[in-house]
């Protein structure tokens, strides 16, 4: 089991200027970062980050989001190549950083609604794109855990038996489903039997609070979610995702209007010591 820090607390893409943070959360006892990678374009960026991170010890898996330019389920062929490529420079990226996981909603665009239920066509079109990316994530070397949302911000798949039926119709060794708690907590009737109907098909966690800020301070079923991920053997990641007013644009998309916690790094000291607790870590 490994505790890592989700950095989009402080930043959207992440530059030298962050390196300070980088060690201060090795020094707290976190086990690696959560990288958001946003653009593939150039891996440079990333090579520096994989090895400052190297030199500080710390491991590293990624996150990543879909556009409707870029849309995995798209009727528009074009625009299911473009989700392709998008998401093999994204993977040149975490490979560059040292990411062992790239996580997130990759099997649709963020924020773009139809209207309607999600379709079977759409899911054949999902499937068979993540298939395709799936062979790109293997030749990387990187894991991808898809990630299910809530209605409010997705409607393709939102809830964890849509998502490890998606992951078991893509069949690929390196394609398996996220279990975030935030998320969780909107759609699922427990958490507990939620996660035991994806069993090892979990290959990473977030630990996220039902209003975005430290874990264990608010409403999350967190026995459910702890021992629920025990039960189905889970010893990955448990990576700490919290948002906070940082920076307007992301504070904006993550519909954060109020200060969440008193400060970053307390929030952070204070996920850290729960996560240990819960899982005797």
């Amino acid at each position: 089991m490994k505790i890592g820090m989700n950095l989009l607390l402080w930043a959207d893409t992440v530059t030298p200027e962050h390196d300070p943070l980088l060690e201060e959360l090795k020094a707290m006892g976190f086990d690696g970062v959560e990288i958001p990678i946003f653009n593939g374009a150039d891996t440079a960026p990333y090579e520096r980050l994989g090895k400052r991170l190297k030199d500080l010890g710390l491991g590293a898996t990624a996150v990543t989001v879909m556009s409707p330019e870029a849309n995995p389920i798209s009727p528009d062929a074009g625009v299911r190549n473009a989700a392709i490529q998008h998401l093999d420079g994204v993977l040149a990226c975490c490979a560059a950083s040292g990411a062992e996981v790239l996580c997130g909603p990759i099997h649709s665009a963020l924020g773009q609604f139809s209207g309607e239920a999600p379709t079977e066509e759409e899911f054949k079109r999902g499937v068979d794109t993540l298939q395709k990316v799936s062979e790109k994530a293997q030749g990387h070397g990187v894991l991808l855990a898809c990630e299910y949302l809530n209605r409010f911000e997705n409607y393709f798949l939102t809830t964890a038996q849509q998502m490890a039926r998606f992951v078991d119709a893509v069949g690929h060794p390196s394609c398996g489903m996220m279990y975030d708690s935030f998320h969780a907590h909107i759609e699922e009737k427990a958490q507990k039997a939620a996660i035991g109907s994806c069993g090892n098909r979990i290959i990473h966690a977030h630990v996220s609070e039902n209003d975005r800020g430290t874990p264990g301070t608010g409403q999350v079923d967190w026995d459910g979610y702890f021992s629920g991920l025990k039960d189905v053997g889970f010893d990955r990641w448990y990576t700490i995702e919290a948002f906070g007013r940082a920076l307007p644009a992301l504070a904006a998309a993550t519909r954060v209007w109020r200060d969440l916690f008193p400060d970053p790094m307390g929030l952070c000291r204070e996920g850290l010591a729960f996560i240990k607790q819960r899982t005797g870590g």
